[in-house]
């Protein structure tokens, strides 16, 4: 397996869509020399998106966490995230009542800026449950996993609802040796309880790509999928999503597979990046 530099392939493509944890930042915070990137990057006018399952907080929210860290290259209209493609399916497919979520008051700004009433599951009782007319899962904090679960179990149990899941990611690493479950993870374990199933945004479907792509296009409508390319560092989300999209794609060796490993992941997987780099760092 040969590596390739990453300032390689920045000289090689239009526009990049960066995965964020495992590529921009890691449980310790922002990767080094990640800021240098995006300098240059910023410098060429090449622009620069990114595509995130985290639909825990609003894109200005996030932007901010990385402002926090010393990256302002990061604006909110860069981000893309699954949170959006579940306030676009709100907005098209629920009307009326009001839509009980699992998750923190921020990650129901999803819910709210489509204009409808949030109700967390926490709150939920038997007075109310007949007012809900679906349910959305943005965050795996913000309740108590034990009581706040299982009304969700009733409440599937009782009404017949759509559930959007706004975040696929079944885990996510909280430091270099553990995982903790992601909210995609818990949809799982709900999907197979009340035996429904739940409706899914976020990596590897191609509603995110095409958020994105058409987002581009709006600036920029002479680029193509050719002249973009997917960097990520988990292979079934980032880079199946962008391979099943058109879109060259790039591993990056800096969050869930160790390099040690890559080569053999890539073969029992079947998904192969068009690269693969120790870092982003140019």
């Amino acid at each position: 397996m040969q590596l390739e530099p990453f300032a390689t392939i920045a000289d090689r493509y239009q526009v990049f869509f960066f995965d964020a944890f495992g590529v921009l930042k890691n449980y310790k915070g922002l990767i080094p020399g990640v800021g240098d990137t995006f300098a240059y990057l910023r410098e060429q006018q090449k622009p620069v998106y990114i595509l995130t399952n985290d639909a825990s907080r609003s894109p200005q929210q996030l932007a901010e966490s990385y402002w926090r860290l010393g990256l302002h290259d990061i604006t909110p209209d860069m981000i893309i995230s699954s949170g959006m493609l579940a306030r676009e399916y709100l907005q098209l497919k629920v009307t009326q009542g009001t839509v009980a979520y699992l998750g923190t008051e921020n990650s129901a700004h999803y819910i709210e800026s489509a204009g409808l009433r949030t109700l967390s599951i926490s709150e939920l009782t038997l007075e109310n449950i007949a007012e809900v007319s679906a349910l959305v899962l943005l965050d795996d904090e913000g309740f108590d996993w034990n009581t706040d679960i299982n009304k969700a179990v009733n409440l599937l149990r009782r009404r017949n609802i759509p559930v959007i899941v706004a975040n696929t990611d079944a885990t996510y690493p909280v430091s270099k040796n553990r995982l903790a479950i992601a909210i995609g993870g818990i949809a799982d374990m709900l999907e197979s309880i009340v035996g429904k199933q739940f409706i899914r945004f976020g990596k590897p479907d191609a509603q995110l790509f095409m958020f994105a792509y058409e987002r581009v296009q709006e600036q920029l409508p002479t680029i193509s999928k050719r002249d973009i390319v997917m960097v990520g560092d988990t292979l079934r989300s980032d880079i199946l999503g962008g391979n099943k999209f058109g879109l060259d794609t790039v591993l990056a060796l800096t969050g869930n597979i160790a390099a040690e490993e890559a080569e053999l992941r890539i073969q029992s997987t079947g998904i192969i990046p068009t690269y693969v780099c120790e870092s982003v760092v140019i």
